[in-house]
């Protein structure tokens, strides 16, 4: 799951023949936090030197090896907000350098929650360097702003978004507890006080859910109890300097393509305490054209929320080998 990415998971031609197919448009979508995995990332690091390069500038921006953490581990350091938030943007800027090496390209971007530091780099509108120092100093902030075992995430699975509304409410007694990603029509991500998320999965079962599956977070993410972070975030990001995206980027808080970069840090920092829009930006991506939609990092857990949201959408993961050679040709 993710601070963000918190899901889970339900289940030869030329580059330029791959790069913009006929039908329609394509879009790139970046996973967030929980797609982590010792090994991510290595296969690709052994053969391809674009690759190489963005884990070597990762290494050289942080001063210290997280290449090899990512590869070897051990998966209790990597899983570390701290650790995985750069970690993630490093695999899926490493992907999306090989997309862009190959002349294939999106016309739109987005990501979940984390995975929207990806798509701002994918779209030029931040440095890939500014950007891993950034997501390292959101990781350390998420990960200190709520004691441990207070807060908590649970997905909820196959019940209507206003009965999961209601549940929360109920559940609340004086605490928090809200939706925080709304990844499909299947599936809800709640998160609040430990308490009242164990009281609203007990209600969301009552209700009809198909399954309530409390998440393994360090963090209640995407909820109200993150709002220290948010001032916090502000003058870390002010540190850096954000260009108009090349590429339109849809926002997790607004579900909407923004090309403006100086609403960039005002729509990060409003993410840190928002709902994650996914249904809503993959409904975006089909009423703007989009038609085939690449999930650029590991694992391929988005894949499976666009195939929940929209049938029609084509989705693949480049972190699957059918998927890398569809996108890819005989690479």
């Amino acid at each position: 799951m993710t601070d963000s990415n918190q899901n889970v998971q339900t289940t030869a031609g030329s580059a330029a023949e791959t790069a913009r197919p006929a039908e329609g448009k394509t879009a790139f979508v970046f996973p967030g936090q929980g797609s982590q995995k010792v090994g991510m990332g290595k296969a690709l690091f052994d053969k391809y030197p674009e690759v190489r390069e963005i884990f070597r500038r990762a290494d050289e921006t942080l001063d210290e090896p997280l290449s090899q953490m990512m590869f070897e581990g051990p998966e209790e350091a990597l899983t570390l907000t701290a650790n995985a938030q750069p970690a993630l943007l490093t695999v899926s800027t490493a992907y999306d350098a090989l997309l862009k090496a190959r002349g294939i390209k999106a016309d739109y971007v987005a990501g979940h929650s984390l995975g929207e530091y990806s798509a701002l780099v994918s779209a030029g509108a931040i440095s890939f360097e500014d950007a891993v120092r950034a997501v390292r100093a959101r990781g350390q902030l998420m990960q200190q702003a709520v004691p441990p075992g207070m807060g908590a995430m649970a997905a909820i699975l196959k019940l209507d978004l206003e009965k999961i509304r209601e549940c929360c409410k109920q559940a609340s007694k004086g605490e928090l507890c809200a939706p925080a990603n709304l990844n499909s029509p299947e599936q809800t991500v709640i998160s609040g006080h430990a308490g009242a998320v164990a009281r609203a999965c007990e209600l969301c079962r009552a209700a009809g859910a198909k399954r309530a599956v409390p998440l393994k977070v360090s963090a209640p993410f995407h909820c109200r109890l993150m709002s220290e972070v948010q001032p916090r975030l502000r003058q870390v990001l002010d540190f850096f300097k954000f260009s108009d995206p090349a590429v339109p980027v849809i926002t997790n808080v607004e579900a909407e393509p923004n090309s403006d970069g100086s609403r960039i840090i005002d729509l990060l920092v409003t993410q840190v305490t928002s709902t994650v829009r996914w249904t809503d930006t993959i409904r975006k991506m089909k009423e703007l054209g989009v038609t085939r939609i690449i999930e650029v990092g590991s694992g391929k857990v988005l894949c499976g929320l666009v195939r929940q949201t929209d049938k029609d959408l084509r989705a693949i993961p480049l972190d699957d080998e059918e998927g890398f050679r569809e996108v890819f040709g005989a690479d």
